[in-house]
């Protein structure tokens, strides 16, 4: 996983974005911290056991989805994607992309929906 830091992508709230395995970080973010590698590095195992093509695919019909089910709230819609919830929900456990279970994202399906984290935190894909 390598981390690219810009100037001005990825845009708005995002700190970081995963795109295929490769980071592209903010500039005005400052460094990413270890628990914020971490989540991408859940996203990146996800894009491999998926498949690149499947992940994104999969992201953005869920995505879509849920922006329904939210009545068109996008940040709503964002932070109930499974795949993102999975991220947030492990991020700070060291250990846990060692330990993560293939396709782990689909538990997140079942589980009642919460919103992850206090406040408004950045988002990250």
């Amino acid at each position: 996983m390598k981390v690219i830091y810009t100037r001005n992508f990825p845009p708005g709230n995002f700190h970081g974005i995963n795109l295929f395995g490769f980071i592209f970080a903010s500039r005005r973010w400052g460094v990413m911290l270890p628990h914020e590698l971490r989540h991408e590095l859940i996203h990146t195992m996800q894009q491999v056991e998926m498949g690149f093509v499947g992940f994104y695919v999969w992201y953005g019909v869920e995505w879509l989805v849920r922006w329904v089910q939210y009545r068109f709230d996008s940040e709503r819609a964002y932070f109930a994607i499974s795949l993102e919830r999975e991220a947030y929900a492990h991020e700070r456990e060291e250990g846990y992309p060692k330990r993560r279970r293939h396709y782990a994202f689909l538990h997140e399906l079942r589980k009642p929906k919460k919103r992850v984290g206090g406040g408004k935190p950045s988002k990250q894909t």
